[in-house]
């Protein structure tokens, strides 16, 4: 479709639905003067899921799997936050091993996902070698995930009131051996990018977005802090054991694409050593609260056993009850604010379940970010907020 205004043909066509460049099954209308954006509109309703309502005919327990499948690159923050919302409810006593192995694994879950972030985002531009060390180093956190959890992408491995195991033996000696070369891995990054004349050109300047539209679109996570705003949920509204650990919130100005970049960058390297204090600071003891109304008591003689048995029965099948009410928890997640709001009439499932999901906040500002710049920058622009279409398109 085509029509004359005072800036020339504008003519309308479709970017997407299909997954490259868009992130997923995102279609975005644009509007053009010759290759200027004049409008784009997201449009989402691909990949529908209704994962709210499937919330409301499942246990609070058996919820927890189906956040792995919102941003499914961070599964285990996904976990955390809805984990967090729900022990709202009992207000638990969470066990200080517990708090620490959710840090550790809420920052390896950063670190994986910007690294799958820098290499798309990298892979877009036209920057291959990029993508490749990115993933080479994601394989070795995912190498973690899997020897603590089973599973390499979705985890469900937090649990209301802890965490479903502790680590293996061998664990942290891994994640150390991680942690010691990861920080050379991002100065190979940045000498790939960081002052690369067509990365600079593709992104600096490109994509800005203010400080108030920022605040008035409700951006949160990357974007908000490339834009000059200094708010992380970690040290703002700090959750598990965030206030007893020392790093540093990356904040830069412009509120373009190349802050963006060098946002998450830092945040590579801060996450790095959240996680390393995290595992010298990490205390021996339970992984699990010992709070009856969400876990399985501990008993030595038979007739306790048998209890534990029944109680286990029940709590498989017909779940554990929550107190009548409403609560909200959120975190500061890969993309930035991930809550669960949660209705709750008193029953075993939820009532009425709510995702604050971040990437479909953020892609929110998208004409903003656009309007005014070429086609081609588009692409940087959307590499920029980092979307995974599972959280937006829920």
């Amino acid at each position: 479709m085509a029509e004359t205004g005072k800036l020339g043909e504008v003519v309308t066509i479709n970017m997407g639905p299909q997954h490259p460049s868009t992130h997923g099954v995102l279609r975005i209308v644009l509007n053009l003067d010759g290759e200027t954006i004049v409008d784009a509109r997201p449009e989402v309703g691909y990949l529908h899921r209704g994962v709210e309502k499937l919330a409301e005919n499942r246990t609070y327990h058996q919820f927890i799997p189906l956040t792995d499948r919102l941003d499914y690159v961070s599964s285990l923050s996904n976990n955390l936050a809805y984990c967090l919302a729900v022990e709202k409810f009992f207000d638990l006593d969470i066990p200080k091993r517990a708090d620490y192995l959710r840090v550790i694994f809420a920052e390896l879950t950063r670190i994986s996902s910007h690294l799958v972030w820098l290499g798309t985002h990298a892979l877009d531009i036209g920057a291959m070698t990029v993508f490749l060390y990115a993933f080479r180093e994601r394989e070795m956190v995912l190498d973690l995930f899997e020897l603590a959890t089973g599973q390499r992408l979705t985890g469900s491995w937090v649990r209301v009131g802890g965490v479903k195991e502790d680590v293996p033996e061998g664990f942290f000696d891994k994640a150390k051996e991680f942690i010691s070369i990861f920080d050379e891995k991002i100065d190979t990054y940045e000498g790939l990018l960081t002052k690369n004349r067509i990365w600079v050109n593709r992104t600096v300047g490109i994509g800005k977005i203010s400080k108030e539209d920022a605040l008035s679109y409700g951006t949160s996570g990357p974007i908000m802090r490339g834009s000059g705003i200094k708010f992380d949920l970690r040290k703002d509204q700090p959750y598990s054991v965030y206030d007893e650990i020392d790093f540093e919130v990356p904040v830069y100005e412009e509120g373009d694409v190349y802050s963006r970049y060098l946002v998450r960058i830092n945040e590579l390297r801060q996450s790095n050593r959240i996680v390393k204090q995290a595992i010298d600071k990490i205390p021996a003891g339970p992984v699990m609260t010992s709070d009856p109304r969400v876990s399985l008591p501990s008993h030595e003689d038979v007739y306790e056993k048998m209890e534990a048995l029944i109680r286990r029965f029940y709590i498989m099948s017909k779940g554990f009850k929550v107190p009548k009410g409403e609560t909200y928890a959120s975190i500061e997640s890969t993309k930035g604010e991930l809550g669960f709001y949660i209705v709750s009439d008193g029953e075993s499932k939820p009532y009425r379940l709510k995702i604050r999901a971040p990437s479909f906040v953020n892609l929110g500002a998208l004409l903003v970010m656009t309007k005014g710049y070429m086609l081609a920058d588009l692409v940087s622009v959307i590499g920029s907020i980092d979307i995974v279409l599972g959280e937006i398109d829920r």
